[in-house]
């Protein structure tokens, strides 16, 4: 069979691999649906998980499907059962750095017997969006880690699937005064049908007056800062940090989200005085059936904005490279 794999930075393939055959406590898991992370195309970018890898490396983890076959100490996920995968169970990193990757046709994963790497879901959840799962576990997180209460006014700094997601699961708890900013035109609009309270454009507008004008202003040493309470920063801009610690009032709480690979200045004497409260959020909540309730409860089909076949990997990498070209890419699996 086909699956995407690593070779080394700019170096991704479709490789001929031998089907996988579980252990006791392993499922095989029928790819239906594959999403491009922001991080495969970091991996790909420089050859692996941090660098460049001595083996290759297989890609994708935001997946479902359905069970094809399971170890002898694997229960309750009979051949058949619809699920999608949390990657990082069981003590696995799939498509994270291990010798496992979703995009292929047949997906091995160790330990299922665990019971809880793989969830059932609901026969009526289509499987593409299905698959965003994963990404909405890392938007819930993030707005979990920033503690986000009722009333409080949000700015998110990037509309891709993990800013969107973020958004999905702020307005889904009912925050209702969010405030989206992006450089591509497409990724609002999608904010905006999610229900975001205003979309900036920042290369069209001046970011930070337009903040002013959607939050009002806040306290900091007598003078008038931008009202925001929450910032989740989901850009993976290094200038957005510094300008979140610069423009915020006193007491803002910052959610880091967004992979940022290299090191960041930062004014400790402004976290000081402004009292800010600074968080990272890495990975999904405790509870990742959460997501799968939501995906049942709300339509978020609208941030999946590209579909590829798995034989055209190589064209739809390169549309989840563009900022600009839209959201979430999807790779979409026939069976043979």
């Amino acid at each position: 069979m086909k699956q995407v794999r690593i070779h080394g930075p700019g170096d991704v393939r479709l490789d001929d691999v031998a089907p996988p055959d579980p252990g006791p406590r392993d499922a095989v898991v029928r790819v239906v649906a594959c999403g491009i992370c922001g991080s495969d195309v970091g991996y790909a970018k420089i050859g692996g998980v941090a660098g460049p890898v001595d083996a290759p490396l297989p890609l994708g983890h935001e997946l479902a499907g359905v069970v094809a076959r399971v170890g002898s100490e694997v229960r309750g996920l009979a051949p058949g059962t619809r699920v999608v995968l949390n990657p990082m169970a069981g003590g696995n990193r799939i498509g994270n750095g291990s010798a496992e990757g979703g995009f292929c046709r047949e997906l091995l994963v160790p330990n299922a017997a665990a019971g809880d790497v793989l969830f059932p879901i609901p026969d009526d959840l289509p499987f593409d969006r299905a698959a965003l799962a994963e990404p909405l576990g890392v938007g819930v997180h993030a707005v979990n880690r920033a503690g986000v209460a009722h009333g409080e006014r949000v700015a998110i700094f990037g509309a891709g699937p993990i800013g969107l997601m973020s958004l999905a699961a702020l307005r889904d708890r009912g925050i209702d005064d969010v405030a989206i900013v992006d450089l591509s035109e497409a990724r609002l609009e999608i904010a905006r049908t999610l229900g975001a309270r205003a979309t900036i454009h920042a290369g069209r507008e001046d970011v930070w007056a337009r903040l002013r004008e959607v939050h009002g202003t806040g306290p900091w040493l007598g003078m008038p800062m931008v009202g925001t309470d929450v910032y989740i920063e989901a850009s993976g801009s290094a200038r957005v940090l510094q300008d979140i610690l610069a423009q915020s009032k006193e007491n803002a709480r910052l959610s880091v989200v967004a992979l940022h690979r290299d090191e960041i200045p930062v004014s400790f004497l402004m976290v000081l005085s402004k009292q800010l409260t600074i968080v990272g959020a890495l990975a999904y909540p405790e509870d990742y059936g959460q997501m799968i309730e939501m995906l049942a409860r709300i339509d978020l089909g609208a941030v999946i904005t590209h579909r590829f076949p798995l034989e055209d990997f190589h064209a739809a990498l390169a549309v989840a490279q563009d900022p600009a070209a839209g959201a979430k890419v999807l790779i979409e699996i026939s069976p043979e």
